[in-house]
């Protein structure tokens, strides 16, 4: 079962991963505010060209590659550039012939606090304004803690997935829409019957498997494997203006989870920041049409699972994933009533494990109880769901 990470413990991992995110080949890269907003150069493969916000699209004008140093584009010949070097708030950013060495050009990725430093500088890369209007040009400023405008994330178009994201991954991402594949290690969250969970791709206690996950759907369509006839007993989906949210219970031994193994969590980060399992991708479109989710995490035993895939500048706290101990009812406080399977809207549960300005550890004595389930509305119910019931 994956060990907590401390805030020490994870700035001195941070350091490990400087320079490059986890995620490898050309990148999007994207303000943590919006996952359907991407940076782009302007005007192409020109030198002077400005660095934009604009809606993504995966054209090479959006793709970047963070190697040596330098955050690069159109095959290694053009890098983000500081203009004219100028170190003070509001310079702008633009591309200009890679020159191996150029201060202008020396940036530095932090994948636990996701930002995009100059390197040296006390600069980070910024969203203007906070705005997310495409064209909004995108500038340096001092380097602030917790300035969401200068978090950023990284990722992948749905239409475009590598075969593997991250160095050291067992599966792979490109799975297509055809045949389903054993090693798919992509996820996808539709609605309350077109769903994926990760499970072991053997026989396995979750904690055993967690690095290794593979998708199970419950239909064709996104290259995993198919939940078998009789895995999904109650199933609870809930869109809030943050989140989607599945919640339920089944018998997923039929997903290789060994029988009475009270299971363990899966997410984004992991002990060593590439994420359990290694090169997981979730998407969706319930907020967009095929967007990544950058911060997600799921909950699995052999009879209840969870999962939880957040948006936009609080996803992190929404996705929190330090208790990997307490299983669903206390990160994920919902209906898990069996024989029920429904739609539903809701509003934001209250962050798990903060009670007043205090947050709770795991493992401290006495432990509270689990937040509320929230309230949630219009919901609509069905007997089935896929072919996994």
């Amino acid at each position: 079962m994956r060990a907590i990470v401390y805030a020490g413990f994870a700035a001195l991992l941070g350091q490990a991963f400087a320079q490059t995110p986890t995620y490898q080949g050309q990148l999007l890269i994207q303000p943590v505010a919006s996952n359907s907003k991407c940076l782009q150069s302007q005007n192409g493969k020109n030198n002077g060209s400005p660095i934009i916000l604009a809606d993504c699209n995966g054209s090479m004008d959006q793709l970047f590659t963070f190697q040596n140093g330098q955050v690069t584009m159109y095959g290694g010949s053009m890098c983000l550039d500081v203009t004219d070097g100028v170190n003070a708030d509001g310079t702008k950013l633009q591309i200009w012939q890679c020159y191996q060495g150029s201060a202008n050009q020396a940036f530095y990725y932090n994948s636990w606090d996701y930002t995009l430093s100059w390197n040296g500088k006390g600069k980070c890369v910024d969203l203007t304004d906070w705005s997310l209007a495409s064209g909004n040009r995108i500038q340096v400023w001092s380097c602030s803690q917790n300035n969401q405008n200068q978090l950023w994330h990284v990722g992948y178009m749905a239409s475009a997935l590598p075969q593997k994201s991250q160095n050291g991954q067992s599966g792979q991402n490109n799975c297509g829409t055809g045949a389903a594949k054993d090693n798919c290690q992509t996820l996808w969250i539709n609605s309350m019957d077109d769903f994926c969970l990760w499970g072991p791709p053997n026989k396995a206690n979750v904690g055993d498997a967690e690095r290794d996950m593979v998708t199970y759907c419950t239909k064709p369509g996104h290259g995993g494997r198919i939940m078998p006839a009789g895995t999904l007993k109650g199933v609870h989906f809930v869109k809030t203006k943050d989140y989607v949210q599945i919640t339920g219970v089944g018998d997923f031994t039929k997903i290789n989870v060994k029988n009475k193994d009270e299971g363990g969590e899966l997410d984004n980060h992991g002990a060593d920041g590439k994420g359990n399992p290694i090169g997981g991708l979730v998407y969706g479109n319930s907020f967009g049409q095929n967007l990544q989710y950058h911060e997600w995490t799921e909950f699995l035993s052999y009879n209840e699972f969870c999962i939880r895939a957040c948006i936009g500048p609080n996803a992190r706290n929404h996705c929190f994933n330090e208790y990997d101990e307490m299983g669903c009812t206390f990160n994920m406080p919902a209906n898990y009533d069996k024989g029920i399977f429904e739609s539903c809207q809701g509003e934001d549960s209250l962050p798990v494990g903060l009670y007043g300005t205090s947050r709770w550890h795991q493992g401290v004595k006495p432990t509270p109880a689990p937040h509320p389930v929230p309230p949630s509305s219009s919901c609509v119910r069905t007997s089935t769901v896929g072919l996994g019931y």
